[in-house]
């Protein structure tokens, strides 16, 4: 982070100094201006000059000639004879005619000086603008790249305020769980929530206010704080409004959670009061280990059978299995034969096959009758209903995944009627779809493919919370997982140990798995700060994760991650980050994962020991008895684990009266039990045992992928705002080639080769099933189209075109189509190289 603070800070110094630079050119470029119009302005007073000494000796001739002139006359007649008459005649004639000449050269030469003067004046003025508009040129390139400098700074920031807002709800979000689950809250609201972000919300403001004011580039990006204030606030109401809703799910879960809570915790400690009885029976045999360890089993297991004749099984689920029998109580049977052809409706590549024409709707429009007979499979869907019914599919994606995350499958377990009320929700949003302006049905597969689709993506991740909530509750692995601790109480009731010791010792067994619980998901956190900071891909905006995800996908050529990507951009950012959280913690394990978690585990374990110390100051001070200290002890703690009074209800321990040795016990037998948690802290477990939803991708993921995804109506671009559901028309910093997301030239079967932000500034037109529009004029066409604001640039785009040459046959196959006549590839594309293109990403993004 301070080499990143440091290379930030030379940066802005080298710009600073860049901008000096091109201030001091500019400079020198007015004053060698102003030298040529002194050098001008010099050498029109030195022609007038000289025009007024032609005309001053023009005038001394004219004064000869007039002296002459009298000269003559009055000598003329003193003059004897005819020669000396004609002799004075032809030289006075020949004074005129001089003077003439005189004249008329003097004429010419200012005509020629003039005409000069006038070539210089307009050459030095064509040069003096021709300047000018070089400088402008200069100033106005300088000045877009200051613009773009200051905005990527600006993001940068932005980018930190954002995480810093939700990191800090993380936190909350942590806290006010291990409250909820510990009975210490039972209602949680928005306002709550908003005074936990209080204290981080200021801090950010102040940031946020300072960076506006005191940076380098202070007078650029006051243009843009009011709409980052309004970005920030949004970004500040939505994680509050997420968070509030996810606790309130849970809070909604307790009574039934209760239940399942209340069959452990109850199993649990019939069995260590029962271990205790089996001690008295034993006493007799206290040495005799190999007979106490049979015996000992025997007891557990005959525990473990009286317990499952009690309890409904756990049993291993088969998720599709369930989604295959409900669609065909359904369909009666239809869904069997449909099963084996079922798709990912997330990767296809137009729905066509899916929809059949609504006789309902108007379908007067010659051009729609053309299209449903060209059609192949019954109906040909227009480029706006594709990608109408892709964000259908994706919005419908989206929230089965957050109604699957509610189910709390791992500490609810699965029920089968998940699958029912997964399809439900699914069945309800295609017909309301249906039920809006649309001009297609969709078939029943539809439906059958929708929830298949969804289900099996969700697959794994249902099946692996299962398997949580199985080994925490199913008494056959947990009888036998804690064995040990079992026996250790065991042993101290044999040897006849005070209620204190064995008290301790049973307070330590059950914070066991709360500890490791919070040590996992405390370690998660932080990792996902770490990982923000030293991994390139994630140490910045969405726009630098994208250009990452741009990089791999050019560097490993695969085609169908590039059409989940172009087609599914939600779906592979997510996949992106989960592949460099899950790399990052396989290769960084041992340096900085587990470090981390030995640090969170002794960090535990000094609260604890400080919790102890001081519930047993209180009970002395208040001359409480075990019950005050428990109270206290768990209160203390409630913010850290997920451990509570309710946890030892059923064991006794009325009879510890000695709350000193209590005490003492946890701090001798708690670093046993942090060493047995460690121990077992490894790399390929470190995941399995967390959460879905404290998993650090998908801490990452829920701050990533939170903001806008809708596409370019032309090129499929994805939008670069950072808020959802925004208000702000849809931007893009560069679109792309518009034949890879398959759309063609219309009446032919050509693939396009042209850029939307070319075509925006041309008098083309596109064709939409409400008619014929100009790019140029596209918001005219309504609806997805007027949302957009796309500006005309003619910028080189190297990697999309590298792309269309590099899959050409793919795209071709693809969509069954080809780069031909009008959409035929240019020569020049080829010449990029996949570096050509990968480079171009650092440019463009």
């Amino acid at each position: 982070m301070k080499m990143m603070m440091k290379e930030e800070r030379l940066n802005q110094k080298k710009e600073k100094k860049r901008r000096e630079e091109l201030k001091r050119e500019i400079r020198e470029q007015e004053k060698h201006q102003r030298e040529i119009r002194d050098e001008m302005r010099q050498e029109r007073e030195t022609f007038k000059h000289e025009i007024e000494e032609m005309r001053q000796e023009n005038e001394k001739l004219k004064t000869e000639t007039e002296k002459l002139q009298i000269k003559y006359e009055s000598e003329i007649d003193r003059l004897m004879n005819e020669n000396e008459r004609k002799k004075r005649e032809k030289e006075f004639n020949e004074r005129e005619a001089q003077q003439k000449t005189f004249e008329e050269k003097l004429k010419l030469l200012e005509e020629q000086n003039e005409d000069e003067l006038k070539r210089r004046q307009v050459e030095r003025r064509e040069d003096y603008e021709r300047q000018i508009e070089d400088m402008k040129m200069i100033c106005s390139e300088t000045d877009d790249l200051l613009q773009v400098t200051a905005y990527r700074k600006l993001e940068t920031e932005y980018n930190k305020w954002s995480w810093s807002l939700c990191s800090a709800m993380m936190e909350t979000e942590n806290k006010l769980y291990n409250r909820i689950e510990n009975k210490e809250i039972h209602e949680v609201e928005e306002t709550d929530l908003q005074t936990e972000l209080k204290k981080t919300s200021e801090e950010v403001e102040r940031s946020m206010s300072e960076f506006f004011e005191k940076d380098t580039d202070a007078d650029l990006l006051i243009q843009w704080k009011t709409s980052f204030e309004i970005k920030i606030k949004k970004i500040q109401e939505n994680i509050v409004r997420e968070t509030n809703r996810k606790l309130n799910e849970i809070l909604h879960q307790q009574d039934l959670k209760k239940i399942i809570d209340a069959q452990r915790t109850n199993h649990e400690n019939t069995l260590y009061e029962k271990s205790k009885e089996l001690a008295l029976q034993l006493k007799d045999i206290a040495n005799d280990k190999e007979t106490l360890n049979k015996e000992f089993d025997f007891f557990l297991e005959y525990s473990v059978k009286k317990i499952i004749k009690d309890t409904p099984a756990i049993k291993d689920i088969d998720i599709m299995r369930d989604v295959k029998k409900h669609h065909s109580d359904i369909n009666r049977g239809v869904f069997f034969n449909h099963w084996m052809e079922s798709r990912d409706i997330f990767s296809v590549a137009s729905y066509s096959d899916y929809v059949k024409e609504n006789r309902s709707s108007e379908f007067t429009d010659f051009k729609n009758a053309i299209k449903l007979a060209i059609g192949r499979f019954g109906y040909a869907l227009s480029k706006e209903d594709e990608a109408q019914i892709r964000s259908l599919v994706t919005d419908v994606g989206q929230q089965a995944d957050k109604i699957i995350q509610s189910f709390n499958i791992s500490k609810m377990g699965y029920n089968i009627s998940c699958i029912p009320q997964l399809a439900d929700y699914i069945r309800t949003r295609v017909k309301e779809h249906q039920e809006g302006p649309v001009k297609y049905v969709f078939k029943s597969k539809f439906v059958m493919d929708l929830v298949y689709s969804i289900c099996k993506r969700a697959n794994k991740m249902i099946t692996d919370q299962h398997r949580m909530f199985r080994e925490a509750n199913d008494p056959e692995i947990y009888v036998k997982k804690k064995r040990e601790e079992y026996y250790s109480i065991f042993q101290k009731h044999l040897h006849e140990a005070t209620s204190a010791a064995i008290f301790g010792e049973i307070i330590c067994q059950k914070l066991k798995e709360p500890i490791e619980q919070s040590v996992y998901k405390k370690t998660a956190r932080d990792l996902k700060d770490e990982i923000r900071s030293n991994c390139e891909s994630l140490n910045g905006n969405r726009s630098n994760l994208e250009k990452h995800i741009l990089r791999t996908l050019a560097e490993k050529e695969d085609f169908d991650k590039y059409m989940n990507y172009i087609h599914n951009p939600r779906d592979h950012f997510t996949s992106f980050i989960r592949d460099e959280v899950s790399q990052y913690i396989i290769q960084k394990f041992s340096v900085n994962v587990l470090p981390k978690m030995k640090e969170n585990i002794e960090l535990l374990q000094q609260k604890i020991m400080k919790a102890a110390h001081e519930s047993t100051e209180h009970v002395q001070v208040n001359r409480g008895d075990v019950d005050l200290w428990l109270k206290s002890f768990t209160q203390k703690l409630s913010d850290e684990l997920i451990f509570s009074e309710k946890d030892l209800s059923g064991v006794k321990h009325d009879d510890v009266d000695d709350i000193n040795l209590l005490e003492d016990v946890i701090r001798q037998e708690l670093p046993a039990v942090m060493s047995d948690i460690s121990s077992r802290f490894n790399r390929k477990t470190f995941l399995v045992n967390l959460d879905y939803k404290f998993r650090p991708h998908q801490l990452l993921i829920d701050h990533f992928c939170q903001c806008c995804w809708v596409q370019c109506p032309f090129c499929k671009a994805i939008c670069t705002n950072t808020i959802e559901n925004h208000h702000e028309d849809h931007r893009v910093a560069f679109h792309r080639v518009d034949g890879i997301n398959g759309t063609y030239h219309g009446l032919t079967q050509n693939l396009c080769t042209d850029i939307c932000t070319s075509l925006v500034g041309s008098d083309q037109y596109f064709n939409t099933p409400d008619g014929q529009f100009k790019y140029k004029e596209y918001s005219t066409a309504g609806g997805v189209y007027a949302e957009w604001s796309i500006i005309p640039d003619l910028s080189e785009l190297p990697y999309w075109k590298w792309f269309v040459c590099r899959f050409q046959k793919d795209l071709e196959k693809c969509y069954s189509k080809t780069f031909q006549g009008k959409g035929k590839i240019p020569h020049k594309w080829k010449k990029y190289t996949k570096q050509d293109a990968i480079e171009s990403l650092d440019q463009c993004i």
